[in-house]
C-alpha cells in the first residue's frame, strides 16, 4: 500500500506514447510503457497500486477487449481510456464497463492529469476496502461453528434465551460463545456484529460478480 502509483500507458502509436511517458515523468508520476494490449499482458503488472491509460484502437485486440478481459485474468487496475475515435456510443459503453474516464485526442494535460489521479485514487480505495475484507474474513474463519451460528442469530435480532432453544443449549453457554464472538472479531456491540455481517455480504457478492466478470465475453468494435 506504501508503493508509489505505476501507470501503465497501452498505445500502439510510438511517438504518442513517447510523449505520454515524459509528460507523466515531469508529473514526477511512474509509467510505463506498452505498444500493443498484447504486450501489457506479456509483462503482467507488479501488485502496486497504479491504473491504466488505454488506447481504444489497436492492432490486435482492442482497448475495449483488453479492458473487459482484465478481471478474468485477476487484473483490477481502473482504466482512462485515451482516444482519437471518440464515438460517443463507445465511450458509453466504456463507462457502463467500469471505466473511470474516456478522454479524445489531443486532451489537455490538466485533464489528463485529474482523470490519471482519480483512477489511482480509486485503485488505493479498492486495495484498502479488499485488505480489510481479507483480515475479516481470516477473523471470521477462525469461529467455531456454534458461535457462526451464534452469529448469524445475534444479527437476526434474536435474544440469547431464543438461540439457546434454537440451538437446544443452555442461555449460559450461549452467552459464553457470544462472548468468544465479540472477542474473537474484535467488537464490542451488537451493532458493530450488524456492521461486520453487512460487509462479509458485500464481499461474498462482490467476489460472485467477479467470478461472473471472467464469464463475460467482451462486444467487439
Amino acid at each position: 500500500m506504501n508503493a508509489k502509483p505505476l501507470i501503465h500507458v497501452v498505445d500502439d502509436d510510438e511517438s504518442l506514447r513517447a510523449a505520454l511517458l515524459r509528460l507523466l515523468a515531469a508529473a514526477r508520476l511512474d509509467a510505463r510503457g506498452y505498444a500493443s494490449a498484447g504486450e501489457f499482458l506479456l509483462n503482467p503488472p507488479e501488485d502496486r497500486p497504479g491504473c491504466l491509460l488505454l488506447d481504444l484502437k489497436m492492432p490486435g485486440p482492442s482497448g475495449m477487449e483488453l479492458h473487459a478481459a482484465l478481471p478474468s485474468l485477476g487484473i483490477t487496475l481502473p482504466v482512462v481510456f485515451l482516444t482519437g475515435h471518440g464515438e460517443v456510443h463507445t465511450g458509453v459503453r466504456a463507462m457502463k464497463g467500469g471505466a473511470v474516464d474516456f478522454l479524445t485526442k489531443p486532451v489537455e494535460r490538466e485533464t489528463l492529469l485529474i482523470a490519471l489521479q482519480r483512477a489511482v485514487e480509486r485503485d488505493i480505495a479498492q486495495r484498502a476496502a479488499r485488505d480489510e475484507a481479507r483480515k475479516l474474513a481470516a477473523r471470521f474463519a477462525v469461529l467455531s461453528e456454534r458461535e457462526r451460528l451464534v452469529f448469524d442469530r445475534i444479527v437476526d435480532g434474536l435474544l440469547n434465551k431464543q438461540i439457546a432453544d434454537y440451538l437446544g443449549v443452555s442461555e449460559r453457554t450461549v452467552k459464553a460463545d457470544r462472548a468468544q464472538v465479540m472477542a474473537k472479531l474484535g467488537v464490542s456491540s451488537t451493532a458493530e456484529l450488524g456492521r461486520i455481517a453487512e460487509r462479509l455480504k458485500r464481499s461474498a457478492a462482490d467476489g460472485c460478480l467477479r467470478l461472473m466478470q471472467r464469464n463475460v465475453t467482451p462486444e467487439r468494435d
